[in-house]
């Protein structure tokens, strides 16, 4: 035709529109991910699960007393640490491998630890710093230079304060506290609450609600702990050990905070619940919360043997190291600590699954492979196609891989909580089980193996199990610890 397209330039100009209409039908047929499974957590909510290990700082009047829980009415003369240095604890709680550490700021005696304008019970009344300290500074200003982020506990239950009892009065003082100590000092991470008071003590009400609402409006991006939450709970013991099986979801219309016989509830979770609410382990380095002269730090064993039961049971652990009476972290505590923190990166610094070939049930598509599990990255999984009879993944391990004694799993647990129960094939022989997994679930087997083949089967109970990790390692530590 004269003045058109010579027959071949038309044809390249059809070769390429064609090109162009099944790279952009390629580009449109990659598999999205599946539906999350209600409740999830929180941006927060995930990134405090993923510290796994946090550190608790009960310090106060009971320092000076060597007792536990106080009267209220004890001098603030009696506060005078020689050589408080909040430096030194965070350098405890980095030793230990924790990323976040909480101050009781107020314990149930009543002594504040920060001048608070609404009461003489503080640290302006002792001569420490001669009247012009302020511990909750000092320690968030430690926190920040060293790399750890602050949390703060102040406790409900006040035994010195005259209002304590009248249900109004008391509940204004006590927002106007945590409003000082949620606008003085920065960003702060994680406050602690509790229901926890004497069986005698006068009765009071709490308006946790409007405490949950100003803590929101102070610290928009802030956890809050307490027996139902609303975004942590408490595990209900201070052993620190969640139950064998644990749900990050619970109902919290079945929680009233400070409720006796909830303990069981806390402990497991519930596989039904609506509410995110994920649990976190409290437990002491030592006997007692706070200081005192004639007690000793746990051994390495018993520590690593909490570690299992709560980060290795999808919950993060709260250890408490009680600066002594001269405001320090006991030289002895401090070694622990850091004989603690060096033992967990041997174990888990080494990944022994690492060069292994992963292969499952099916796979949902690209982007969601077996090989997943084994990538090191928190945001990708393993996902299986839907409705099969059973899911399962295995690691087929190179020749002559060390021996391990230790299987980690991980969910994929930003589109929620799935699996019901899971068991350990090496070698084709059963060497654990269980039944959740969440964050993460630890296996320690009696003796090491070495086996060339890992499969792990699942059990979901709410969709298709998505697995971010599978890990094998060498515990040296194992002997003292079964």
């Amino acid at each position: 035709m004269r003045g058109g397209p010579s027959a071949s330039l038309l044809c390249c100009c059809l070769a390429v529109v064609v090109a162009g209409v099944a790279e952009a039908a390629g580009a449109g047929t990659r598999v999205p991910p599946p539906l999350p499974v209600l409740p999830i957590p929180t941006a927060a909510q995930l990134a405090w699960q993923r510290r796994e290990v946090i550190m608790f700082f009960h310090f106060g009047m009971n320092t000076f007393t060597d007792v536990e829980r106080g009267t209220g009415a004890e001098d603030p003369a009696l506060f005078a640490p020689a050589a408080l240095n909040a430096t030194q604890w965070m350098d405890a709680a980095a030793a230990a491998g924790a990323s976040l550490a909480i101050l009781v700021a107020k314990h149930h005696d009543g002594f504040c630890l920060w001048p608070s304008a609404y009461t003489a019970h503080s640290v302006r009344a002792s001569p420490w710093r001669a009247g012009n300290g302020d511990v909750v500074r000092e320690f968030t200003a430690a926190a920040r230079a060293r790399g750890v982020d602050a949390g703060l506990y102040l406790s409900p239950w006040d035994l010195h304060d005259h209002r304590y009892g009248q249900e109004i009065a008391y509940n204004e003082y006590y927002l106007a506290q945590l409003h000082e100590l949620l606008t003085r000092y920065g960003k702060v991470w994680e406050i602690w609450f509790d229901g926890n008071k004497g069986a005698n003590a006068t009765k009071m009400t709490y308006h946790f609600q409007e405490w949950f609402d100003t803590v929101r409006q102070l610290q928009g991006s802030i956890n809050i702990f307490s027996d139902a939450g609303p975004d942590i709970r408490w595990v209900g013991d201070e052993k620190g050990f969640a139950g064998t099986t644990c749900w990050s979801a619970v109902n919290q219309s079945s929680i009233t905070i400070g409720s006796a016989g909830i303990e069981k509830y806390l402990n497991d979770g519930d596989p039904r619940g609506t509410d995110w609410v994920p649990p976190e382990c409290d437990v002491s380095i030592r006997p007692g919360w706070f200081w005192h002269r004639n007690e000793t730090a746990k051994p390495l064993s018993q520590l690593l043997n909490i570690y299992y039961n709560s980060v290795g049971r999808n919950c993060v652990l709260l250890l408490n190291a009680p600066p002594n009476a001269a405001g320090l972290i006991d030289g002895a505590d401090l070694a622990r600590l850091r004989e603690f923190g060096a033992a967990v990166k041997r174990i888990f610094g080494t990944d022994l699954a690492n060069g292994s070939r992963a292969r499952a049930s099916s796979e949902r598509g690209a982007g969601f492979e077996a090989g997943k599990v084994l990538d090191g990255r928190d945001g990708t999984y393993w996902a299986p196609k839907a409705e099969e009879k059973g899911y399962w993944i295995e690691l087929r391990r190179p020749a002559g891989a060390r021996p391990f004694n230790v299987v980690r799993m991980q969910e994929h647990v930003a589109l929620g909580q799935r699996v019901e129960r899971h068991e350990v094939y090496v070698d084709g022989v059963a060497v654990a089980r269980g039944t959740t997994v969440g964050h993460k679930r630890l296996h320690r087997l009696p003796c090491p193996v070495a086996g060339t083949t890992v499969k792990i089967w699942f059990a979901a109970r709410r969709g298709p199990p998505l697995v971010s990790a599978v890990g094998l390692h060498l515990d040296p530590y194992a002997t003292d610890v079964m």
